[in-house]
């Protein structure tokens, strides 16, 4: 019983540790701290619903529709080489985000929510923590560029859901291994567990990026860095293997 689990959770982390356009916008997620908890959770149960797919057979009802396989290559490839180009314009075109290394301190309780007006304010406390307090430009460096969760969740799931290797590897392939062990769903729940594992670890632990993260430059490097392997991605896919 639980040489399957373990099994499972070898193949499973071999699978999905690999970099990739899903495994670098987690990442980059983390390192802005920004719907992390939300992309990790995406992630994570997209891989647990192919898992149970692979697991139920669906793999070879893919294997036997091979124009579906090469729909999802073609519109995966147009949609990892336009986010491929998003990001070269931010590295192109910086909005001048920097990361605050010390963003995770406590706040002070003194700083002013997001919601007070300025005029709410006291008056002796505007100038230090308007233009030097450490909390005020925590809150300014947080709120400025933050995205809303809808795209974010559109493009976790289009990054999931239109890359045809999942089918190929999380469905097909570990649902074939799968179904050679006599107990195939705690493989399953192996496989799923590393999942929860590597996607969790990698969106939460990416915060401790941040100190090569504070400058402009570096998330100029970062976009710039993510625009080639999208585009690259996105064109391995349709060019003949």
């Amino acid at each position: 019983m639980l040489s399957s689990v373990l099994a499972g959770f070898g193949l499973g982390l071999s699978l999905i540790v690999a970099i990739g356009a899903q495994n670098l916008f987690v990442l980059r997620q983390g390192i802005r701290r920004e719907h992390v908890l939300l992309v990790a959770a995406i992630c994570a149960v997209s891989d647990a619903v192919l898992i149970v797919l692979g697991v139920s057979g669906v793999g070879f009802v893919l294997q036997a529709v091979p124009w579906l396989i090469d729909a999802v290559r073609w519109a995966g490839a147009a949609f990892l080489i336009a986010y491929g180009l998003l990001a070269a314009k931010r590295a192109w075109r910086p909005s001048g985000d920097v990361l605050d290394v010390g963003a995770e301190a406590s706040v002070d309780p003194s700083a002013r929510p997001a919601h007070e007006p300025p005029s709410a304010r006291p008056a002796q406390d505007t100038p230090s923590q308007t233009t030097e307090g450490p909390a005020s430009r925590r809150h300014v460096v947080q709120t400025a560029a933050r995205t809303a969760a809808l795209p974010v969740v559109l493009t976790c799931l289009a990054l999931t859901w239109l890359n045809p290797h999942v089918y190929l590897d999380t469905v097909f392939l570990l649902g074939t291994v799968a179904n050679t062990h006599d107990a195939r769903w705690l493989f399953a729940l192996g496989a799923a567990t590393a999942s929860v594992v590597w996607f969790f670890g990698l969106a939460f632990g990416a915060r401790y990026l941040s100190r090569w993260l504070s400058t402009p430059r570096a998330w100029r490097v970062l976009d710039a860095v993510i625009a080639v392997v999208m585009i690259v991605l996105g064109v391995s896919l349709v060019l003949p293997h």
